[in-house]
């Protein structure tokens, strides 16, 4: 199975109807995921098979100019249905922001060369639970749980005001909002990576980025590379570990990192006393 993602800002002068449009599609062509349109453009992951998402694709690139697709694997779909909603904003940020001062896009090769050779402050535009399980080395990991919250940090930044910094995300839409707010409260020198972390670990495994990239589905995360470390520790018991699940408790579902020994301990659950609340599977 292929999961694909993509954005793009671009004006959609009338969501409602490309909804319904979309979800037809999507329905007809049997894929499952989710994507979020609005006026000022669109946000999309879903998954299928690699045919199906051949002609996703090729449904996509004739109706948007310049699409770049993340594509990452999974062992079966990791959405539950197709959804397909209109919101006011692609990616909540609640901060106005002139998309047309966003930073200039700089590749995986010149990150990768300038984070090798050159002095660069990398700034993770993601929320600490993405960051706490995989980042840039060396990276400024913002404390927030929402992007909404990313101007809150800008005055904690101001020692940076001279430093050439580059941001990133999980695919590069939240870095499109995140820089042209940078550029816009005088920063300067401001770049964005095209393609977000997706795309580095994509053509660089096992370099720069340490432990694993979050993603917004049932896996929580991929992997970026074969070799790369936890750089957290499991919840329950401390050890290392960087894999996040959902508690089998659904009042509590609560999102958490878990060794395999302290699931299988748990059943899954997040405590004990959540374990305790998880029906049997045979009623019983």
């Amino acid at each position: 199975m292929i999961v694909t993602s993509f954005y793009k800002y671009c004006k959609i002068a009338s969501p409602e109807k490309f909804r319904l449009r979309h979800q037809k599609y999507c329905d007809a062509l049997g894929i499952k995921g989710k994507v979020l349109v609005g006026t000022e453009g669109i946000n999309a992951s879903v998954s299928g098979t690699g045919k199906q998402i051949a002609a996703y694709k090729k449904k996509i690139s004739s109706e948007f100019k310049k699409i770049s697709f993340k594509d990452t694997a999974a062992d079966s779909h990791p959405f539950k249905k197709m959804i397909v909603r209109i919101r006011p904003e692609i990616v909540t940020f609640g901060s106005k922001v002139d998309l047309r001062n966003a930073a200039r896009h700089i590749s995986p090769g010149t990150l990768k060369r300038w984070m090798e050779n050159e002095n660069i402050v990398l700034l993770d535009a993601r929320n600490d639970y993405e960051s706490r399980i995989g980042k840039f080395r060396g990276a400024i990991a913002p404390d927030i749980s929402t992007f909404s919250e990313f101007p809150k940090i800008l005055s904690k930044l101001n020692e940076y005001r001279g430093k050439k910094i580059v941001t990133y995300c999980t695919g590069g839409i939240r870095c499109e909002k995140a820089s042209a707010l940078l550029k816009e409260r005088g920063f300067e020198n401001v770049y964005q990576l095209q393609g977000g972390v997706l795309n580095f670990i994509q053509q660089y495994p096992d370099s720069h980025f340490e432990g694993r990239c979050f993603v917004f589905d049932s896996r929580l995360s991929v992997p970026a590379g074969k070799g790369n470390k936890a750089i957290t520790t499991c919840d329950v018991c401390t050890i290392n570990c960087d894999r996040y699940i959902n508690c089998k408790n659904e009042k509590c579902d609560k999102m958490f990192v878990c060794c395999d020994e302290c699931q299988r301990k748990l059943k899954g659950a997040c405590s004990k006393k959540c374990r305790n609340i998880i029906p049997s599977p045979h009623g019983r």
